[in-house]
Parts: structure tokens; C-alpha cells; sequence
């Protein structure tokens, strides 16, 4: 599927009121993979992502040789949305010297001094390189959201209304801006998964002993919150989703599916920055033939 149609499908426009009970997790790709199911779905995404895979590969060559533009991937999702699943597979292939992930936990009390954002200003990726956020500055508006408590331990006022929350998704706009105006191209995964799906990736977890190491506590509380969370993502998917950093709903029932779309939507994103080699100057070419020249 061409990219314009997976923008079309999937991006949140600047301005869109998102209601995620519109956006179908299920989605099983086009036409022809909505004919299959179970090992031939599963295939058919994997030749998707082994394509994208290449062309990713080739883009992220030159990205990197060109050293003008950052590429900065979020990924948000319910617990047990495939945000692990996504970075193992389409990011499997690329040059690790020119790709790094961070996996965001609960803030240390030296991040808790400084403001939000501090902790992942520091992981930004440099120009030439992919970055990766497995969770985002973006859970300060969402699980700190559905747990107001926490502000607590950011030494922050006790009030925080309507008005906060848009100071908020004000500072993100303003923060995301900042980073486009210098050359990071940010993309932003929400994984959108149902609440049915989950309960059986859940269960999959107690269940399966290559899997019970996943399953912590805190996903049945959490799990509890689920229509504050979604809540929550409506509204910060609907403040934050703008030309300059987008917000795309995958629809993430289908794992492969999943992964699937978020590879052709990547791999096209840094395609469209029409990158070129460096071309050498006069002088370097001249040096490069005599190089050739005593080598033969």
C-alpha cells in the first residue's frame, strides 16, 4: 500500500478530534491481506517488512553519510501493544552504530529535580542517526495523567485542571517544534490495541514460561484504568498531532500487521528527505584518483 494511503488511513490530522472507538485495532491491511489469516497473514507482513527492511537499510546509509537530518521514532501504547515487538522487527538490519533505543521507567529522584523533559533531551538522537523512544516524554501527559499523584514528586502546585494539562501539550508542541526546526524528523506510533486483544496477550504471558518474565503486577492495575487511559490518549493524540510531528493510530490486534505499516510508513519518511552522497569537491576527487591510480 502506498504511503499517501497509509498517511490517509492512519495520520491524525492537526485539528482532529480523536475518539479511538473510530479507529478499528483490528485492522487486517488491504484488500488482499484481509483475505488471509494466522501463517499466511503472518508471511505476507513478514515480505512487507523484509522489503522495507532494504530500503530502510539504504536510506539509513544515507542518512547517516549526509549528517544533516536526526530521525526521532516514539512509540506509546497500552501495556502489551507490541512496542517491544516493533523495534525487534523493523529496526532488525539496520547499522547499530547509526541506531540507538531507550526504554523510558519511572523518573530517578535526580530526574525528578529538573523539568520533564530533561531525561530525554539527553537521549536525543544526533543528526545522522535513528532514535528510538520505547515510551516518551509523552507519559507525562498520560499514565501521570490517570495518576495525578505522581506531580507530587516533581515538587509541582497541588492544582492541576484543564488549564494544566494544556500548558502541557503546549510545551510538547513547543518542544517538538524546536527539535523539527533543527533537523529531527519525528515520527509518532500509537499502538492501538483492544482492550479483548490484550487480556489474551496478558494471559498468553502467565501462561507461556518464555513469557512469564514480562508479566508484572502493575499491568492488572493499570489495566483497571483502562477508559482513564484512553481518555488520556484521546486527548494528547488530539493536542500534539501536528505537520511537523505527526501522530499515527496503528492499528495493533494483528502484530504483523502492526509492524508492517509502521515499516512503510518509516522506511518512506526518510525516503521523502531525497537524500544524496556528498559530493566531493574537486580537490578530493583529484586526490581520490591518485590514490587509484598508485593502488593499481
Amino acid at each position: 500500500m502506498a504511503h499517501e494511503q497509509l498517511s490517509h488511513l492512519f495520520r491524525v490530522k492537526p485539528g482532529d478530534k480523536v475518539r479511538l472507538r473510530g479507529w478499528d485495532p483490528a485492522w487486517a491491511g488491504t484488500k488482499q491481506m484481509r483475505k488471509l489469516r494466522g501463517d499466511q497473514l503472518k508471511r505476507e507482513a513478514q515480505k512487507i517488512i523484509k522489503r522495507n527492511l532494504e530500503r530502510m537499510a539504504d536510506a539509513q546509509e544515507l542518512l547517516w553519510a549526509t549528517d544533516k537530518y536526526a530521525l526521532l521514532v516514539v512509540l506509546q501504547g497500552m501495556d502489551a501493544s507490541g512496542k517491544d515487538g516493533v523495534i525487534k522487527h523493523v529496526m532488525r538490519g539496520l547499522n547499530p552504530q547509526g541506531c540507538q533505543v531507550f526504554s523510558f521507567k519511572q523518573p530517578t529522584d535526580e530526574e525528578l529535580e529538573h523539568d520533564f523533559f530533561w531525561r530525554y533531551g539527553n537521549r536525543l538522537p544526533p543528526r545522522g542517526r535513528i532514535g528510538i523512544f520505547n515510551r516518551s516524554y509523552y507519559e507525562e501527559v498520560l499514565v501521570v495523567r490517570v495518576h495525578p499523584e505522581f506531580l507530587e514528586k516533581q515538587k509541582l502546585p497541588a492544582k492541576h485542571g484543564r488549564v494544566f494539562w494544556e500548558q502541557r501539550y503546549e510545551d510538547i508542541n513547543c518542544f517538538e517544534r524546536h527539535l523539527e526546526r533543527n533537523r529531527t524528523v519525528i515520527l509518532k506510533f500509537f499502538l492501538h490495541i483492544s482492550k479483548h486483544e490484550q487480556k489474551r496477550r496478558l494471559l498468553e504471558r502467565l501462561e507461556n514460561p518464555k513469557k512469564q518474565w514480562k508479566f508484572s503486577p502493575a499491568d492488572l492495575a493499570e489495566r483497571a484504568c483502562w477508559n482513564d487511559y484512553v481518555k488520556a490518549y484521546e486527548d494528547a493524540l488530539s493536542s500534539t498531532s501536528g505537520k511537523h510531528a505527526p501522530w499515527y493510530i496503528i492499528p495493533a490486534d494483528h502484530k504483523w500487521v502492526a509492524r508492517s505499516v509502521v515499516s512503510e510508513i518509516l522506511t518512506e519518511a526518510v525516503q521523502r528527505l531525497d537524500l544524496e552522497f556528498p559530493k566531493l569537491a574537486k580537490e578530493k576527487r583529484a586526490v581520490l584518483l591518485e590514490a587509484k591510480k598508485r593502488l593499481e
